[in-house]
């Protein structure tokens, strides 16, 4: 009995599901259709970055002191040239002082060495005389001779005792004046890293009291973002761009490409390289902007404008990996039947992919439901789906 009721069933699922499959392919599918008609087209790649300035310094010390005085605080506008803040240069002005009087001190002794050198030749001049008519003896004309060589050798010693305590004068002088640091542009005090009594430290480091305070120019602002290498290839200077800060979503800004790195860097915890890509901005659209700001910016590499474009979603892409050959078609709607028809396709935007050849205006192009869509093949007869 049981075999039997088995064997009913087999016989029930090859006979049944063929008819339900021609019952299924009986039917007409309800499809959405678009006019083929002109629009424009705009491609682009998206990446994210931050804003920046161009013209920015990082302020730090070449010396180690407390600072005594700091004349600017953050936001404030300085001008170039303006004493922004002072260390303390006590120990640096009696060190100066030092050296002067080393200096002064070796002046002396030079005058000092001449005057006895003149004395000196006056005397061997004399001796030598005495010593030509035998009136001196030859032990004492020698020891007059090496009395004064003797005396040019310490001459010679005194002046290069004097160059060097010049040296320490002008490392003393440079020392005090780099105890006053003055703002080497025009700009604004974004960030103000120490305060009065704190000691300022010499360091190429990012180490406290290294960094004095960040001015930069506010008219130089700019975006900065990172570039795939898959897509820097379609990047080019002057291509227009559309930035959004993320602290403002629904303020759009526009810009320019300004520069575009010439190597690439890997991002931290990336692991494809990237290049750098800095947009000037042509329009802040009111945006209040500020450095460190995140962002993310679309850039326009191509612009078509009046060309016939359907929707991306209603083209079907097939592969030959064989061949190494792409086809595109898409399905035309032509009095209740939906045809199959290859197109040769242009540029893209996130919406509509451009019909180069192929295609008329006026076409109805079938755009969906996708569920339709997928299963649609040339010749299978359609209705239009109402509303």
């Amino acid at each position: 009995m049981k075999k039997t009721l088995i064997l009913a069933g087999i016989i029930i699922l090859v006979v049944g599901i063929p008819l339900i499959r021609n019952q299924t392919s009986n039917e007409t599918l309800e499809i959405e259709v678009q006019e083929l008609s002109p629009r424009a087209i705009r491609s682009s790649i998206l990446a994210s970055g931050k804003l920046a300035h161009e013209e920015e310094v990082l302020l730090s010390t070449e010396v180690i002191g407390k600072v005594s005085g700091l004349f600017v605080e953050e936001g404030d506008f300085v001008d170039a040239g303006q004493l922004v803040l002072q260390i303390d240069d006590e120990a640096l002005r009696a060190q100066l002082e030092q050296r002067q009087a080393s200096v002064r001190v070796q002046e002396i002794a030079i005058e000092s060495a001449r005057v006895r050198i003149k004395n000196l030749e006056t005397q061997l001049s004399r001796r030598e005389q005495l010593y030509k008519r035998g009136q001196l003896d030859e032990d004492t004309y020698d020891l007059a001779v090496n009395e004064l060589e003797l005396a040019k050798l310490d001459l010679q010693s005194r002046e290069a005792s004097l160059r060097q305590s010049n040296a320490l004068l002008q490392e003393a002088e440079k020392n005090l004046s780099r105890t006053s640091v003055y703002s080497p542009l025009d700009g604004l005090v974004t960030s103000l890293d120490i305060k009065v009594g704190e000691t300022a430290i010499s360091s190429t480091t990012n180490v406290a009291g290294s960094s004095l305070m960040t001015i930069a120019n506010p008219d130089s602002i700019h975006t900065e973002i990172n570039v795939d290498e898959a897509d820097i290839a379609n990047v080019a200077l002057g291509q227009e761009a559309e930035i959004v800060a993320i602290a403002y979503p629904d303020s759009p800004m526009t810009g320019t490409v300004d520069s575009i790195a010439i190597s690439a860097k890997q991002p931290t915890g990336s692991q494809s390289l990237s290049f750098e890509v800095k947009i000037s901005f042509t329009d802040t659209n009111g945006v209040v902007l500020r450095p460190g700001m995140s962002c993310r910016a679309e850039i326009f590499t191509n612009t078509n404008d009046e060309v016939l474009a359907v929707p991306i979603q209603a083209i079907r892409i097939e592969e030959d990996m064989e061949l190494d050959e792409t086809t595109y078609t898409v399905f035309v709607y032509n009095n209740g039947i939906a045809n199959e028809v290859e197109v040769e396709v242009g540029i893209s935007d996130d919406e509509y992919q451009e019909i180069l050849n192929g295609l008329e205006e006026g076409h109805q192009i079938i755009t969906g439901p996708d569920r339709e869509l997928r299963s649609l093949e040339d010749g299978d007869t359609v209705n239009l789906a109402e509303g």
